[in-house]
């Protein structure tokens, strides 16, 4: 045989290409629903795409009709629940999904399992970013239970981990290598080190506030939108962190700083008494505000 000629080119096997999209209607008319299944699936199937039966089902958020009431929906469990405390006569909750975390407990013990030989201070450093991202995640939903129940997990995993290390020791003895008491509480951090593990429960649960109907970010309100996503173009960092750290009050008079305000950044402990210059340290006052602590801070320190 001879040469395959220039214009000759290999067969290449065809690529397919799958991707998922997540999709929810709500409606409170089951027919009207129905109706939407199917003009969703006929606008998919124009774009060679289609419903996966698996996937795809009608249910209702407060009553068990078919399964489970409620829906996942990005790693979110949503369903309502009957109550006399509301007007409704039910609440709706927003919760992670068991999906969710069981994905994030599996995750969890693949790290732990990785680094079973390994020093404390890489099984902290990799389990941290793993946890505080998770818990970042669902910090605006109602998770406290949740994060408690995962954390005793995870404190008999690192139980687990410590004894698996030191077979021949007391359990008195490898909790002495491996905790410590910071802030009254016990740690999973070395001995000589300030380096921790920082748990699920530590997250603060911030509830998702919405943003006021009469606002806009084109606008020129840069202390609501300050106070509220910490950042703002135009607006320090420092002092953007601290509006939305004081969520835009002032610690001192208590009142809500408005567009026109003179503000000024305090060191809560005067630096020249041995106050850090530091997020810590500071706080945002209104002009008179910081003019009076000054002048009290004078006094105190006299």
């Amino acid at each position: 045989m001879g040469k395959p000629a220039a214009t000759d080119r290999p067969c290449l096997p065809s690529m397919s290409h799958s991707f998922t999209l997540d999709l929810v209607v709500i409606h409170p008319d089951r027919p009207m629903i129905e109706k939407c299944q199917e003009l969703i699936a006929e606008r998919l199937n124009g774009m060679g795409l289609e419903l996966k039966p698996r996937k795809t089902r009608i249910t209702h958020t407060l009553s068990q009709e078919e399964g489970e009431a409620g829906f996942n929906f990005l790693g979110f469990n949503i369903r309502q629940y009957p109550t006399r405390k509301t007007r409704l006569g039910f609440k709706t909750i927003i919760k992670p999904s068991k999906a969710s975390v069981k994905r994030h407990q599996r995750q969890i013990a693949e790290a732990i399992d990785y680094y079973h030989l390994a020093e404390q201070t890489k099984l902290i450093r990799a389990l941290n970013p793993i946890i505080q991202g998770w818990s970042n995640y669902f910090s605006t939903v109602c998770s406290k239970k949740i994060f408690s129940k995962v954390d005793k997990t995870l404190l008999n995993q690192l139980r687990a981990w410590s004894l698996a290390r030191h077979p021949n020791k007391s359990r008195t003895w490898t909790k002495a290598k491996y905790w410590k008491t910071a802030n009254g509480k016990s740690a999973f951090s070395p001995r000589h080190s300030r380096l921790r593990l920082r748990f699920h429960s530590e997250t603060r649960i911030k509830r998702h506030a919405k943003v006021q109907g009469n606002r806009s970010p084109y606008e020129s309100d840069w202390m609501y939108w300050s106070a509220r996503l910490g950042q703002r173009p135009g607006v320090s960092t420092s002092i953007a962190q601290l509006l939305k750290r004081q969520q835009g009050k002032c610690p001192r008079c208590g009142l809500y700083y408005k567009v026109g305000d003179v503000l000024e950044k305090d060191h809560i402990i005067p630096k020249e008494h041995g106050g850090k210059d530091a997020y810590d340290n500071w706080q945002l006052l209104h002009r008179h505000c910081h003019d009076a602590k000054t002048a009290e801070d004078r006094r105190r320190y006299a």
